[in-house]
């Protein structure tokens, strides 16, 4: 189970989790970006959570690669798959992901706006002839757009379909490596 997932289904927030769990809110946000976590951790996180503390899986840095891993795990003894529905599918591993990269899309977004408000306030206030501001504006705007670009699918080029073909033909290069290695030995 994943402590994110199970922890967005009560509702809660990670201060939330972290005074039932009585754990810092640090902790909480490593766990949720993928970081081990001790035994006791996951023990106190677990009680909070209403869970086995060995059901507790590390969450999942890039989503889409370890996705399969998620979905095909066998139930651990004695558990019956109880807890299947607590495990991420690939739809939610995607959609997750997706909303992270939203998330970071605008975080940028609001950067870029407040930073670029303040230098053109600099600008007009210190230098009324020439307004320079705009060059770190053009320059950072475009970086701006290549990210919009990636996160919101604009130009399909490495979108998930380009990824998926990519990540095939690297396997199937790769597995042909090693069996001429296999050969030649």
């Amino acid at each position: 189970m994943i402590v994110r997932k199970l922890r967005l289904e009560r509702g809660w927030t990670q201060e939330q989790l972290a005074a039932a769990a009585g754990v810092s809110v640090r902790t909480v946000q490593r766990i949720e970006r993928g970081l081990p976590a001790s035994v006791e951790t996951r023990k106190c996180l677990a009680s909070a959570l209403q869970v086995d503390w060995r059901d507790l899986q590390p969450e999942v840095r890039n989503m889409r690669t370890r996705e399969t891993d998620m979905t095909d795990e066998a139930p651990r003894p004695g558990t019956h798959g109880h807890d299947d529905a607590l495990r991420l599918d690939p739809l939610e591993a995607e959609v997750m992901e997706h909303v992270r990269d939203l998330k970071a899309f605008y975080s940028h977004l609001v950067i870029y706006l407040a930073v670029n408000s303040l230098l053109v306030l600099v600008n007009l206030v210190n230098w009324g002839g020439y307004f320079w501001a705009v060059w770190p504006a053009l320059g950072w705007g475009i970086g701006l757009l290549v990210h919009a670009a990636g996160v919101f699918e604009i130009i399909p080029f490495f979108g998930p379909e380009w990824e998926r073909r990519r990540i095939a033909r690297e396997l199937a290069r790769r597995r042909g490596a090693r069996g001429r290695g296999d050969e030649e030995a």
